[in-house]
């Protein structure tokens, strides 16, 4: 029986005014073969083209994981020499039939090792960037990924829930993030996280990206603790800030502005509106509270096999939601040297609207001083 994902991609292929598509270790290549690659000092790489012959250049050691894979493909090998490896891509290319015409790829994953390795072995093909078609492929979500992620929501919020006994005036930011990462995999999180989690207090919360450094949480810091888990290859990525005692006024003031941010995001989110609409749902709340200054991202990304992903929701952005999409909402102020508030979900697209994913509890919750 034909793999649906791989028909899918045929169908895109066929489709596009690609002759080919090289792929090389990363979500794409799980998706479609059910495989795990690593990208290291051996290239690996598969080759489709557009009529559906497949090929994969493949380190020796590894020719084993094929009799696994999804789809069928043949495999073309070489040894720890790396003179060897160049006759592999000319022996795929020679069995694919690939002399001229033009080459998709993955503009941000491919790397010259391949790009080089392939142009040498093939002759007149062009690389180009096929970055849409990797996009369609993945963009909607069936209903055992949504259950994965589902899945992936559930143990970070439990995780958290685990960790917050230990966030408390006296402590790191690093310890927080190490005890959650700990919780992370007590609850089942895949060993791989999407990312490490992020714990910033004070004026580190201003620094959406900021890492856990030996920063003490005093008593009227804010809390920025963005987080998420891995499960069976599906991401989650939630976040949600906490008060350590008294905070000033203002700090629980623009707390409830994201917090209403973020419920105007997840209200715009329906089929046939476009990314852009929730971004702009956000944002509007933040300005009309005089904070759009301090609003400094856009205000989601796709989420899957990747923790960031098409589609990505920023004004501009005219692509229209469909059903199966999946994206985070998670507006955000921030005052530099002071403090940062930022409340993020995970939403999928349904048929008639859309459903949240994460129901941590949204409001301020005051931790002990």
């Amino acid at each position: 029986m034909t793999d649906q994902r791989y028909t899918h991609l045929l169908s895109l292929l066929q489709n596009s005014s690609l002759d080919a598509i090289m792929i090389n270790p990363g979500s794409a290549l799980r998706y479609l073969t059910g495989l795990n690659f690593h990208l290291m000092e051996r290239p690996t790489v598969m080759l489709i083209t557009r009529e559906g012959k497949t090929a994969m250049v493949i380190p020796e050691l590894e020719l084993i994981k094929l009799d696994q894979s999804r789809i069928m493909s043949k495999g073309f090998t070489f040894g720890d020499n790396p003179e060897e490896r160049l006759q592999g891509f000319k022996n795929a290319c020679s069995y694919l039939g690939v002399t001229t015409g033009t080459m998709g790829v993955e503009s941000t994953r491919i790397r010259f090792l391949e790009m080089n390795m392939f142009s040498e072995a093939s002759g007149n093909h062009e690389l180009v960037a096929a970055d849409e078609l990797f996009a369609q492929l993945r963009v909607r979500k069936d209903a055992d990924e949504i259950a994965l992620m589902q899945k992936a929501v559930q143990i970070a919020q439990d995780a958290l829930s685990a960790t917050i006994p230990s966030i408390r005036a006296g402590v790191s930011e690093k310890q927080i993030a190490s005890e959650l990462t700990i919780q992370l995999l007590k609850h089942g999180g895949d060993p791989e996280m999407p990312f490490a989690p992020i714990v910033s207090a004070g004026e580190n919360g201003a620094n959406p990206h900021a890492s856990p450094s030996d920063r003490i949480l005093q008593n009227g810091d804010l809390v920025v603790i963005d987080w998420g888990a891995f499960y069976d290859g599906y991401a989650s990525d939630l976040t949600r800030t906490f008060a350590i005692g008294d905070v000033e006024p203002e700090f629980r003031k623009i707390h409830e502005v994201v917090q209403a941010a973020n419920a105007a995001g997840q209200e715009a989110s329906a089929p046939n509106k476009t990314c852009g609409s929730v971004d702009q749902a956000a944002r509007n709340v933040i300005d009309t509270a005089g904070y759009g200054k301090q609003f400094t991202h856009r205000v989601g990304h796709g989420l899957g096999m990747e923790p960031h992903e098409e589609p990505y929701m920023f004004t501009e952005n005219t692509r229209m939601l469909e059903p199966g999409m999946t994206f985070t909402v998670e507006p955000g102020i921030y005052f530099t040297g002071r403090a940062g508030v930022r409340i993020e979900d995970n939403m999928v697209i349904t048929e008639t609207g859309s459903t949240c994913l994460s129901d941590f509890p949204r409001e301020l919750i005051t931790l002990p001083a």
